[in-house]
Parts: structure tokens; sequence; C-alpha cells
């Protein structure tokens, strides 16, 4: 990732887009979805793609790098929740990354999709075709793709104005005394190490996160989390300002005592949304992964005791 500013010398009342989109090699079209990603900032607070620049503004960009244009179609089992001409849902498994990064060129779930699909959505180009929201490489569960523009621009509509709903299930650490809450928290990126988001009131935008309690244990709770907003590592960061981190999650807590679960016990078990097409309104559900279930199998056991 490199750091790149510059500093606006006069007055011109245009857009944050167009003004990195004339001043550097960034297209319109990435300066947005960097915007989008909170890896842009003006005078230090993360900034919208369509803030319009001032005379002495500085803008900071951090750039990731650039990942091969070539995305190769890869033969990679997919579990499929549902599928028709517009849109396929799936159930995706713990360690699968969700589009190629450095780091992770193949085995993403996009050259899944490349082999199994005749068509995707081409809004977010070669690198991240279909692919309308994410979910970390570690959680489990649903996650919708497109397979062409006019489902794409839906579902991302449905997305902003927040009438697609997304439920999570988590095992936490600690046990939450109360029933129900809601965490109204700002994310941005943590100034101390770039690959950690936290809540933070400088740099943030807007997070709500709501949570219910479905179980309790001796020190743990298992809880169901719904997302206002989709800021990156969302539920993961809350839970930690919450000082309930979530169990397993080596980056904001630490590794789940009783398992190896190879990550965050985080699962994206429910998607509500509009179909693009008929407009009917779908639920889809996964499954809790064979460890999750074994996990609280283990903390019941270790409660009754």
């Amino acid at each position: 990732m490199s750091r790149q500013e510059w500093k606006i010398e006069e007055d011109t009342g245009m857009r944050l887009d167009k003004y990195l989109s004339e001043n550097s090699d960034l297209s319109r079209t990435r300066v947005q979805e960097l915007a989008k990603d909170g890896e842009i900032f003006v005078n230090g607070k993360a900034a919208k793609s369509s803030c319009r620049m001032n005379a002495g503004d500085v803008i900071v960009c951090d750039v990731p790098e650039d990942a091969p244009i070539d995305v190769e179609p890869e033969n990679i089992p997919l579990d499929i929740l549902y599928e028709d001409e517009d849109i396929i849902v799936i159930n995706k498994a713990k360690g699968m990354v969700v589009h190629p990064a450095p780091g992770n060129y193949t085995g993403t779930l996009v050259n899944a999709l490349l082999y199994h699909c005749k068509d995707l959505s081409g809004i977010n180009g070669k690198i991240r075709p279909g692919i309308v929201h994410r979910i970390d490489k570690d959680t489990t569960g649903c996650i919708v793709a497109c397979k062409n523009d006019m489902a794409h621009t839906s579902i991302a509509k449905q997305l902003e104005d927040k009438t697609c709903h997304r439920e999570y299930l988590a095992i936490v650490n600690g046990v939450i005394q109360s029933e129900a809450g809601k965490i109204n928290a700002p994310i941005g990126r943590d100034p101390r190490d770039r690959q950690r988001m936290t809540v933070t009131e400088d740099h943030g935008k807007d997070a709500v996160t709501h949570f219910v309690v479905k179980e309790r244990f001796l020190n743990s709770t298992y809880i169901e989390c719904r997302l206002e907003t989709g800021r990156t590592h969302q539920i993961r960061v809350h839970m930690k300002y919450m000082k309930h981190p979530v169990m397993g999650d080596t980056k904001y807590g630490g590794v789940c005592p009783y398992m190896d679960t190879q990550g965050q016990v985080l699962h994206a078990y429910q998607l509500t949304l509009v179909h693009p097409r008929t407009g009917k309104t779908m639920t889809f559900q996964a499954p809790l992964p064979a460890y999750f279930e074994q996990l609280l199998d283990m903390l019941r056991e270790e409660s009754r005791k």
C-alpha cells in the first residue's frame, strides 16, 4: 500500500473524485472505490468522493497495490444457496477471500464464480466482477453476487438505502449482561496499524450494529447481530469496542481457548433482499458450519459442570 498526498492551492469547488482523476493516475471510478473503502482523507477525516475541494485542503490517499489485471476462472466447489439469471447466493466457506488482492490472487470467490457463471456484472471491473458486498476471509455464510449490471445497481442501492438486511451469528468473549443493544460508533482506519480498523471520531464513518443475546455460557456469549451499515470488519471492531471481542479473532482479540477455529467465530447466517427483476422480497439462510456447532456444544457442556 502506498500513500499519496495533494494540497489544494486555490478554490475550485471541484469534487474530490474529479480533482484526483485530473491530478493523479487514478481513474474517477477508482477514486470512488477508494473513498467508499475509507482510504481517502481530507484534512485528516475520511472523505466522500462527492465532497468539494477548497484552498488549503490536504488530501491523503492510501492506494493498495494493484492486483493482476487478468483473473482466471478456477474450478472451485461452491455451496450455492440460490441461483437464477440475475443473482447467485453463496454460503462462503471459511478461509476463502472474496476477490483477488495482494497476497490472494487465486482461490477466491471471484475465481470460482468466473468458472461457474457465464456472465457477471462489470460495474466493479475485472478484479471484482459481480461483487456488490464482501465478508471477511474467515467469516462464513451468505454473500450475493450479481450476474448483470441491472442486478448490481439494484442491490447496491438496497445496501445504500439499508433495505438489504444482513444478520450474523457470533460467539464473543465475556458474558454480556444486557439482553440486546445498539452500538453506534464510527469506524475508520487505525492510524497505528493500517491493516486494522478502529472506533474513531477523527476520521471514522458512521457505523451501527444491533445485537441480541441468544445464549450465555460460563465465560462467553452467543449473539445475533444485524448490520445497519457495512463498514470493514464492523462487527469485529464494534465487539472489541464493547470489550467483548469475537472469539478466535486474532486481529482484534485472541485465539479461541477451546479449539482451533481458524479465525473469528462469525457467520453471516441470513440475507434478505428485494429481487432486482421480480421485486419479490427473498430471504436466504446459511446453516452454521460444523466447527461453530461443535464449539457451541463444548461451551454448553462447560456451563453445565
